[in-house]
Protein backbone atom coordinates (compact mmCIF):
# COMPACT_ATOMS: atom_id res chain seq x y z
CA UNK A 1 0.00 0.00 0.00
CA UNK A 2 1.48 3.26 -0.95
CA UNK A 3 0.99 6.44 1.12
CA UNK A 4 1.03 9.82 -0.26
CA UNK A 5 2.47 13.01 1.24
CA UNK A 6 1.86 16.60 -0.43
CA UNK A 7 3.73 19.35 -0.09
CA UNK A 8 3.78 22.93 -1.39
CA UNK A 9 1.14 24.82 -2.44
CA UNK A 10 0.18 28.62 -0.40
CA UNK A 11 -1.26 32.31 -1.44
CA UNK A 12 0.10 33.48 -4.74
CA UNK A 13 -1.50 36.85 -6.60
CA UNK A 14 -3.08 35.98 -10.01
CA UNK A 15 -0.49 35.12 -12.85
CA UNK A 16 1.96 33.89 -10.57
CA UNK A 17 3.33 30.04 -10.62
CA UNK A 18 3.26 27.28 -8.12
CA UNK A 19 4.33 24.04 -7.80
CA UNK A 20 2.70 21.32 -5.70
CA UNK A 21 4.36 17.78 -4.89
CA UNK A 22 3.16 14.64 -3.75
CA UNK A 23 5.58 11.85 -2.53
CA UNK A 24 4.85 8.24 -2.30
CA UNK A 25 6.58 5.98 0.85
CA UNK A 26 5.66 2.47 1.30
CA UNK A 27 5.70 1.00 -2.30
CA UNK A 28 7.58 2.42 -5.62
CA UNK A 29 6.05 5.11 -7.68
CA UNK A 30 6.45 3.37 -10.52
CA UNK A 31 4.29 1.11 -9.59
CA UNK A 32 1.18 3.58 -10.34
CA UNK A 33 -0.46 5.86 -12.78
CA UNK A 34 -0.78 8.88 -11.06
CA UNK A 35 -3.51 12.21 -10.69
CA UNK A 36 -4.16 15.29 -9.27
CA UNK A 37 -7.45 16.61 -8.85
CA UNK A 38 -8.64 19.67 -6.76
CA UNK A 39 -12.04 20.76 -4.56
CA UNK A 40 -12.72 24.22 -4.39
CA UNK A 41 -15.32 25.36 -1.15
CA UNK A 42 -19.28 24.37 -2.41
CA UNK A 43 -17.63 22.24 -5.38
CA UNK A 44 -17.24 18.85 -6.34
CA UNK A 45 -14.07 17.29 -6.63
CA UNK A 46 -12.70 17.84 -10.32
CA UNK A 47 -9.71 16.19 -12.12
CA UNK A 48 -6.98 18.68 -13.17
CA UNK A 49 -4.15 16.37 -14.67
CA UNK A 50 -3.06 12.31 -14.52
CA UNK A 51 0.01 11.22 -16.15
CA UNK A 52 0.95 7.08 -16.66
CA UNK A 53 3.43 4.75 -14.94
CA UNK A 54 6.11 5.14 -17.21
CA UNK A 55 5.15 9.22 -18.10
CA UNK A 56 4.69 9.13 -21.70
CA UNK A 57 0.89 9.97 -21.43
CA UNK A 58 -0.58 12.87 -20.13
CA UNK A 59 -3.59 13.93 -19.45
CA UNK A 60 -5.28 17.61 -18.78
CA UNK A 61 -8.72 19.09 -17.86
CA UNK A 62 -9.31 21.72 -20.54
CA UNK A 63 -9.13 24.37 -17.73
CA UNK A 64 -5.57 23.80 -17.49
CA UNK A 65 -4.38 22.96 -20.35
CA UNK A 66 -1.07 24.93 -21.88
CA UNK A 67 -0.87 26.37 -17.81
CA UNK A 68 -0.41 23.19 -15.79
CA UNK A 69 2.00 20.41 -15.97
CA UNK A 70 2.13 17.43 -14.69
CA UNK A 71 5.34 15.51 -14.51
CA UNK A 72 6.82 12.98 -12.15
CA UNK A 73 10.90 11.32 -10.79
CA UNK A 74 10.53 7.97 -10.26
CA UNK A 75 14.13 7.98 -8.94
CA UNK A 76 12.43 10.34 -6.19
CA UNK A 77 9.51 8.38 -5.98
CA UNK A 78 7.83 12.04 -6.42
CA UNK A 79 4.98 13.91 -8.45
CA UNK A 80 4.51 17.11 -9.40
CA UNK A 81 2.17 19.86 -10.97
CA UNK A 82 3.73 22.89 -12.11
CA UNK A 83 0.80 25.69 -11.92
CA UNK A 84 1.22 28.78 -14.15
CA UNK A 85 -0.73 31.89 -15.14
CA UNK A 86 -2.87 31.06 -12.20
CA UNK A 87 -5.88 32.47 -11.57
CA UNK A 88 -8.45 32.96 -8.80
CA UNK A 89 -10.75 30.23 -10.22
CA UNK A 90 -7.94 27.96 -9.09
CA UNK A 91 -7.79 28.45 -5.83
CA UNK A 92 -8.81 25.29 -4.50
CA UNK A 93 -7.21 22.24 -2.23
CA UNK A 94 -5.42 20.10 -4.28
CA UNK A 95 -5.06 16.72 -4.03
CA UNK A 96 -3.09 13.77 -5.72
CA UNK A 97 -3.94 10.42 -5.89
CA UNK A 98 -2.25 6.80 -6.96
CA UNK A 99 -3.78 3.86 -9.30
CA UNK A 100 -2.99 0.61 -9.45
CA UNK A 101 -5.14 0.24 -13.07
CA UNK A 102 -3.68 0.15 -16.34
CA UNK A 103 -0.76 -0.57 -18.11
CA UNK A 104 2.43 1.93 -18.95
CA UNK A 105 0.86 4.35 -20.39
CA UNK A 106 -2.96 4.43 -18.89
CA UNK A 107 -4.08 7.58 -17.74
CA UNK A 108 -7.13 8.40 -15.56
CA UNK A 109 -9.38 11.08 -15.58
CA UNK A 110 -12.14 9.48 -12.72
CA UNK A 111 -10.90 10.17 -9.74
CA UNK A 112 -13.15 6.60 -8.68
CA UNK A 113 -10.35 5.38 -10.07
CA UNK A 114 -7.96 6.06 -7.83
CA UNK A 115 -7.74 4.38 -4.48
CA UNK A 116 -4.79 5.96 -2.95
CA UNK A 117 -4.98 9.96 -1.85
CA UNK A 118 -2.54 12.06 -0.19
CA UNK A 119 -3.66 14.61 2.52
CA UNK A 120 -4.50 17.50 0.27
CA UNK A 121 -2.99 21.23 -0.16
CA UNK A 122 -4.52 24.57 -0.07
CA UNK A 123 -3.75 26.67 -3.01
CA UNK A 124 -5.29 30.64 -2.86
CA UNK A 125 -4.84 32.63 -5.78
CA UNK A 126 -5.33 36.52 -4.89
CA UNK A 127 -6.95 38.79 -7.80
Amino acid sequence: QVQLMQSGGGLVPAGYSLMVSCAASGRTLSDYSMGWFRQAPGKEREFVAAISRKGGSTYYADFVKGRFTISRDDAENTVYLQMSSLKPEDTAVYYCAATGLGYSYSVYGNQYEYDYWGQGTQVTVSS
